[in-house]
């Protein structure tokens, strides 16, 4: 391990992409501290401090802890996530996007530019809710804001939407000139950023016995095997057979080979849990533009841990699990080139036959990663419950942590190994690969 991350000393190019990775991230971490004008930032941390386990609390942790600056991050980089479904589902219904995504890379530059103006759209809705929700916020008798006007609500509307451009921009160029996904690295660098903290308060509770040791440990001991569990269904696979048959090219004879179609349990990766999250958080911003009776009582409902928010969170993550899954995976276009390449499945025709029975394998293993990814995501409830001990880190928090820096370091290993290195394992035989799963 030590040996794989010396070499990437070794590689120019791979240097400068982890350098420029990290640059980036430390700029954001950076803009965290940047106060929106015209708020007082101690008094929102002390209003958001006491709204730990509501949803202010659950989108300050996503964020970073910029709500509970009132950064010019404060809207964190949802509003890129949330356009980015709202064309991903349009592209599905309107005509006119689905023959751009099928237009190659000009077509998803297109969509891009499209998810882009998006962005700014919902982040100006969702600044002016947030201006109108800080004016008439206090903490005790001390009030956030101290000058109310269409001034400040104009300045706090540039504010955000500029921060989440600046964030959008920053995720872009992560991923195009760094190592990774730059948007999930930058949710990433946001909750470990907030690791700390809740390790020291952790600490705390268990000095003043608030905590139990003994369920300290236990739940130590779970989030350990919950990591192992993340580990291992991330890296799982089901491997379909395929064979290719011989032919005859002038004089030589290709083709003959057994290989095997790669399908991994949980193609979407952290995806439908954000997609989820970010759904969820639309109430909370409309109830800020409007104020009704039926508003306020829809909010406390699917307020973070009540059941009816845990029930539709789960029906969020299985729908955006299969929805992700048929937007990046095409069993046609895979059953197509196979049989050009003169491969087949053993057992199954080549064409239609084999589109069906890859698609039907593909359901039965992505039900399976949608209840895994949604056991792990319902892990703080049932923590809380069952033991009455804090789990700062979340459940998502905790897939996103560990399936980003699985993604990350599979990035890593694949330059080092194109370049003849051995990857972070020292051995080519033992280097990171999936699982074999039914």
């Amino acid at each position: 391990m030590a040996s794989g991350f010396w070499s990437i000393g070794k590689i120019p190019e791979l240097r400068k992409r982890l350098i420029f990775t990290l640059a980036l991230l430390a700029i954001y971490r950076v803009g965290i501290f940047i106060t929106t004008p015209g708020v007082d930032r101690i008094i929102m941390g002390k209003f958001v401090k006491s709204q730990s386990g509501t949803l202010l609390g659950f989108v300050n942790f996503f964020s970073g802890g910029a709500l509970e600056q009132l950064s010019v991050f404060a809207l964190g980089i949802m509003p890129y996530i949330s356009s980015s479904i709202i064309l991903q589902l349009l592209t599905v219904v309107v005509p006119t996007l689905e023959r751009l995504q099928k237009e190659g890379e000009a077509g998803r530059q297109k969509i891009t530019q499209y998810t882009r103006y998006g962005t700014i759209f919902i982040s100006i809705a969702q600044g002016f809710g947030i201006s109108l929700y800080l004016e008439g916020l206090k903490f005790g008798s001390e009030s956030v804001v101290a000058h109310p006007s269409w001034g400040f609500r104009f300045i706090t509307v540039i504010s955000l939407t500029a921060g989440t451009a600046f964030l959008m921009w920053l995720g872009e160029q992560i991923t195009e000139r760094g190592i990774g996904n730059g948007i999930s690295l930058i949710i990433f660098a946001g909750i470990v950023a907030r690791l700390p903290s809740g390790i020291f308060q952790t600490i705390d509770y268990l000095r003043q016995e608030i905590i139990q040791p003994v369920k300290m440990l236990v739940v130590l001991g779970i989030m350990v095997l919950v990591i192992a569990a993340i580990t291992f269904f991330e890296r799982g696979q089901r491997r379909i057979p395929v064979q290719y048959a011989r032919r005859l090219v002038g004089r030589k004879m290709y083709g003959g080979l057994s290989s095997h179609l790669p399908l991994k349990v949980n193609s979407s990766g952290v995806i439908p849990p954000i997609f989820a999250s970010s759904v969820l958080m639309f109430p909370a911003t409309l109830g800020n533009l409007i104020q009704a009776r039926w508003m306020e009582d829809l909010q406390q409902a699917i307020r973070p841990g009540s059941l009816f928010y845990d029930v539709i969170f789960v029906g969020l993550i299985i729908f955006f699990c299969y929805f992700y899954t048929a937007v990046s995976f095409n069993p046609i276009d895979v059953a197509d080139n196979m049989k050009k390449n003169g491969g087949y499945i053993p057992g199954i025709r080549p064409g239609k036959k084999t589109a069906e029975y890859i698609d039907y394998v593909l359901s039965r293993i992505t039900f399976g990663g949608a209840l895994y990814i949604s056991l792990i995501c319902l892990l703080p409830s049932l923590l809380v419950e069952s033991f009455e001990v804090p789990f700062y880190f979340g459940g998502t928090g905790l897939l996103i942590v560990v399936g980003v820096a699985l993604d990350t370091v599979n990035q890593l290993e694949s330059h080092l190994i194109t370049r003849h290195y051995d990857g972070f394992t020292g051995t080519r035989g033992s280097r990171i690969r999936g699982r074999k799963a039914a």
